[in-house]
């Protein structure tokens, strides 16, 4: 399975003739006129089978970004059939406050590549609730925000991590060269034994043999 990362908390997975593409974001003008900057790249040439939005922040949910025709999966907590077969959806909030700060959000977990992918999107709340993790249940491919500020930060990121037995890890929205704010990798990094930084943002990835822990994967920045 193919994985690249577009910033922030795009990725497009492709396996086969078969694309996902989570949380795409468009004209991020409103972000540089309070003062924040953004410098990744326009998401361009980019089609997908299946679209993914977690929730409606202008910096996720830029479906107009992603051509062809995709089924669109929009912040919406549900079990769903999809070209990828059943997507579950998991409704948590963006806060820490039952969501009454910043909104919900939907947690995504589904199998593709012969692996099964979680993508946590702003999750905000300090810690998943049982249900929750009932719900994603044995993950194999973990992509987690871990810049803190409006999500959860590199503590919060790695309990998850650990609850739910991930293998492969891939950390999102964090601050890096192209904006200026969040908090960056470091912290979430020291937490792991094993961490492979690719040159490139697009990775090629296949199940880690297990035994050792949990492998933390950081595509190049865009």
């Amino acid at each position: 399975m193919q994985l690249e990362w577009y910033g922030q908390s795009a990725f497009r997975l492709t396996d086969g003739d078969t694309t996902v593409f989570i949380d795409p974001f468009e004209d991020l003008s409103p972000l540089q006129e309070r003062g924040l900057r953004w410098e990744y790249p326009a998401i361009e040439g980019v089609s997908a089978d299946l679209l993914l939005v977690t929730h409606e922040h202008l910096d996720h949910n830029g479906v107009g970004a992603i051509g062809g025709d995709p089924v669109v999966l929009r912040s919406t907590a549900g079990t769903h059939e999809s070209p990828v077969g059943e997507v579950i959806g998991i409704a948590s909030e963006h806060d820490d406050a039952a969501g009454t700060e910043r909104g919900p959000n939907t947690l995504f977990a589904f199998s593709f590549g012969g692996m099964r992918i979680a993508h946590l999107g702003d999750l905000g709340q300090h810690a998943l609730r049982d249900a929750q993790l009932s719900a994603l249940g044995k993950v194999d491919l973990l992509i987690v925000p871990v810049g803190a500020g409006p999500t959860i930060g590199a503590r919060e990121a790695m309990e998850i991590v650990e609850a739910v037995e991930a293998d492969l890890v891939v950390p999102a929205h964090y601050r890096t060269e192209r904006i200026s704010f969040l908090e960056p990798l470091d912290e979430f990094a020291a937490h792991f034994r094993r961490v492979q930084r690719a040159d490139t943002p697009v990775l090629e990835l296949d199940p880690p043999p297990g035994g050792d822990g949990p492998l933390l994967v950081v595509p190049a920045v865009p």
